[in-house]
């Protein structure tokens, strides 16, 4: 089943893959809602190769966090490696844009949070609006405990307040000078109903409350058989599409993360926990109206290292033989974090058939539509810094570091919105439905994106990141792959990272230069 992971003092963001066990030191499986943020924490828990003197791998801005093996990024990091120039108090990027991050409860520390990220890395004074267009759920701090298994209510709240900080925090690290907007909805409860219905609902608000060319990003998903048949999906599928078909019409663009429990899926079951057999998508990244995001692992400064396929010692701590890294060096392959279960989702829909824009790789997708469109870095190690401080009885105030595709999505959709900006100081219409635009024949798609491709590190089966297929931890400790068959990542155009990560000003450029 797919899992939210908890330390000891606070439940971490996540779904975890089917099967895959995590016995690090202080963590433990909880269920997570089915209707949930495709995010997760860095494990918050004591490590003894930072006491003993090994330099730490991360350490944030104050106050201090160190973690032994999980790398960050701070956005001047971030920035850099996509060549866009470093964050100051005066950035424009992003003025006149909205961008509109979609989430479950909100957070009731989203406004200070984020100041006090804009404020810690250098930049401009953050536009922000949080809007609860269903009401505001109010969930004091002594009944906010983020335990249990709930799937909506005060055991949900911590984690989605994560997600949304996430959210926030990230699209003003590419787009600062926006309008960024947290739009909030009451309920996370199970597959298609409620949960999603009601997300659904405030978007279709939200088409109607902000400007043409808003970029919406949307860091949740449902399984495509979590609604039963193909036949009652697409039913149900055309209904929301109708919502994003309007706002298309008037110029908006959809983001969607791909989610991180690789091809795995889930079957229509009591609170969708019977694993599919098959290859899985989710929606809403595989309507043919929303850009999927899938993820990438950014290794920045550092190379993966693994000697070992066991991960975690006999006192569940992290295996130095296997998180290892040597210094230098600069890839990007598909993120597949097999100890965390931490993999990019992707595959082909069971619901759609392949759009018309899509005719150019049929050879990979077939006669369905195929996902994701493109992608950005969504790794947990590699992952990015986030500063929170809601609900403090339950999570840890101060930095964390996040990853996921919920990390991906905000920030594909902010460099998108910085297209749009050029485009009005072009007397051009903002792009709406991006999709058509990258797959047409005349997109430069070789300069717009960075491709993706196999790459391989230290001398272990899982050191070999070609696709994402979900590896299992054994009783003995030992990490293998999968019963489920995944994607291949490959030169041009896979169900793992689409076209790739978008090349910064490159792509920028290439989507004002659209007709």
């Amino acid at each position: 089943m797919r899992r939210l992971l908890a330390s000891s003092t606070a439940t971490l963001l996540g779904l975890a893959t089917a099967g895959a066990a995590v016995p690090a030191a202080g963590l433990a499986a909880v269920a997570g809602p089915a209707v949930a943020p495709f995010a997760v924490e860095a494990p918050d828990t004591p490590d003894s190769a930072t006491a003993a003197g090994t330099p730490p791998a991360c350490v944030s801005p104050a106050p201090v966090k160190k973690y032994a093996y999980y790398h960050c990024n701070t956005p001047d990091q971030v920035r850099a490696a996509h060549g866009l120039p470093p964050l100051t108090a005066s950035s424009t990027e992003g003025a006149g844009q909205t961008i509109v991050l979609v989430d479950a409860y909100g957070s009731p520390a989203a406004q200070q949070d984020l100041t006090t990220f804009a404020s810690t890395f250098g930049g401009p004074t953050p536009k922000f609006e949080q809007w609860f267009p269903q009401g505001q759920p109010g969930f004091p701090t002594t009944t906010v405990n983020g335990n249990g298994n709930s799937q909506s209510g005060p055991a949900a709240a911590s984690g989605w307040a994560g997600e949304a900080t996430l959210d926030i925090e990230w699209a003003y690290a590419l787009a600062p000078a926006a309008n960024i907007v947290l739009l909030a909805t009451p309920p996370a409860e199970t597959q298609g109903v409620p949960g999603l219905p009601n997300l659904m609902k405030a978007i279709d608000a939200a088409v109607d409350r902000f400007p043409a060319g808003t970029v919406f990003s949307m860091s949740f998903g449902t399984d495509e058989s979590a609604f039963g048949s193909p036949a009652a999906a697409k039913t149900q599928f055309a209904r929301f599409d109708a919502t994003f078909a309007r706002g298309e019409a008037k110029g908006d663009s959809f983001f969607a993360s791909a989610g991180d429990g690789g091809s795995v899926g889930y079957t229509r079951a009591h609170r969708q926990t019977a694993t599919s057999p098959d290859p899985q998508v989710s929606y809403p990244n595989v309507s043919p109206y929303v850009t999927s995001v899938g993820g990438t692992q950014l290794q920045n400064g550092w190379t993966w290292n693994p000697t070992t396929d066991v991960p975690y010692l006999a006192d569940g701590s992290q295996n130095p033989a296997y998180f290892g890294w040597t210094t230098g060096g600069s890839t990007e392959p598909v993120d597949n974090e097999s100890a965390t279960g931490m993999i990019t989702g992707g595959g082909l829909s069971t619901v759609y058939a392949r759009p018309d824009y899509q005719a150019g790789v049929a050879g990979v997708v077939g006669t369905h539509r195929g996902v994701p469109d493109l992608a950005w870095n969504s790794s947990v190690n590699g992952g990015v810094l986030v500063y929170t401080s809601f609900f403090p009885g339950v999570s840890r105030v101060g930095w964390h570091v996040y990853g996921g595709t919920s990390a991906s999505s905000p920030q594909a959709a902010a460099l998108t919105a910085l297209a749009n900006q050029q485009r009005i100081a072009a007397n051009k219409a903002p792009l709406g439905n991006l999709n058509p635009v990258i797959y047409a024949t005349s997109f430069p798609r070789a300069t717009a994106f960075a491709d993706v491709v196999a790459h391989t590190y230290g001398t272990t089966p899982s050191g070999v990141l070609d696709s994402n297929r979900v590896w299992d931890i054994g009783a003995d400790g030992v990490i293998t792959p999968g019963p489920v068959p995944g994607y291949a990542t490959t030169p041009g155009y896979d169900l793992t990272t689409g076209w790739g990560v978008p090349a910064g000003p490159s792509y920028v450029s290439a989507l004002v230069a659209a007709p």
